[in-house]
């Protein structure tokens, strides 16, 4: 791959969202980069335009890369997304038209799964209702059933999902938790990596059968739609926990919802949300439920780490050399 700095042209990047200046300065050491210092949300009319003779973009969730915008902006080599997942990155139409795609694995793995066990608790236990209720000024008295739980000591939970995240939820929650762990993934894993996560594999039915909490971990994609719906639920045992720290559209929100409402299941705790940042309103009547804002990689340290990677990448690329940790379709 040749580099697209020359000595009279250096490469044009768009930095969509506000990140860490300091990092993007790096970029702007090899490139010439138009930021988004007012984190300004794209339209796709807004994006195409921007991105037009740019070489690069620096993206997060919120803007999708699709054929349309790839037609429009025919400069564009290298796309980089400081995300793991990368369901809003259409990959074949980038490799059809040879776009480098580069995402953020690995150094957001500890602090996912970190706040994947706090959402398990913090629903399991009724965390949100009863703080609610206590700023609604509402306690007046100790109650031996006030906001009475679920435990999750000792207990079994079903990870979907046993990526790099799904693996580390699946360590805490064996070792720190005592809890029995089964998972369900595409594939089954090698034997030394259930062994080291002391998990034991089942099929999604059975899995969800056998498992007083669900916590979802998996990537989505077309497939992944709904894979949880009024039928999965119903196979959940009655007061079980829902958690979702996957994608939203892998859950069916309305059927979520209605388990709650109808008591079926006791509690649901969800970081992502399938028209995010808009939220079903559905959900935000439902109870015994935690909703947060899409946070779970949200400690400074990572969330730094997963920027670097993402203008590590870029400036890999636009200097001719491979990509650090690229994905391809």
């Amino acid at each position: 791959m040749s580099a697209l700095t020359t000595e009279t042209q250096r490469p044009r990047v768009l930095v969509t969202r506000a990140v860490f200046p300091d990092i993007v300065t790096q970029l702007a050491r090899v490139a010439e980069v138009e930021a988004t210092p007012d984190d300004a949300i794209h339209t796709p009319a807004q994006l195409r335009l921007r991105l037009r003779g740019k070489h690069g973009a620096f993206i997060t969730n919120s803007e999708r890369i699709d054929a349309q915008l790839l037609d429009a902006c025919p400069d564009l080599r290298v796309v980089s997304t400081m995300t793991v997942g990368v369901d809003h990155i259409d990959l074949a139409a980038c490799a059809a038209r040879g776009v480098v795609v580069t995402h953020t694995p690995d150094v957001l793995t500890e602090t996912t799964a970190d706040f994947g066990m706090a959402l398990l608790l913090a629903a399991a236990r009724q965390m949100g209702d009863a703080e609610r209720y206590l700023r609604a000024g509402q306690w007046r008295k100790w109650r031996y059933d006030l906001f009475a739980g679920s435990d999750v000591h000792g207990t079994t939970l079903g990870v979907v999902g046993m990526g790099r995240i799904g693996q580390a939820i699946a360590r805490r929650a064996a070792l720190g938790f005592n809890m029995r762990v089964l998972y369900h993934n595409r594939s089954r894993l090698a034997a030394g990596i259930e062994q080291d996560c002391r998990a034991a594999y089942r099929t999604l039915d059975e899995l969800l059968a056998q498992s007083q909490h669900v916590l979802l971990a998996l990537p989505y994609s077309p497939a992944a739609r709904h894979l949880i719906g009024a039928r999965e639920l119903a196979l959940m045992p009655p007061g079980s926990t829902l958690v979702n720290i996957a994608r939203g559209g892998v859950v069916d929100e309305a059927a979520l919802a209605d388990a709650l409402r109808r008591g079926h299941l006791g509690a649901a705790g969800l970081d992502v949300f399938e028209g995010e940042p808009a939220i079903n309103p559905v959900l935000l009547d439902a109870p015994r439920v935690v909703l947060t804002p899409h946070i779970a990689s949200a400690s400074i340290p990572t969330r730094r780490a997963m920027v670097q990677l993402a203008v590590d990448n870029l400036i890999a690329v636009l200097q001719g050399r491979s990509a650090i940790t690229p994905i391809s379709a």
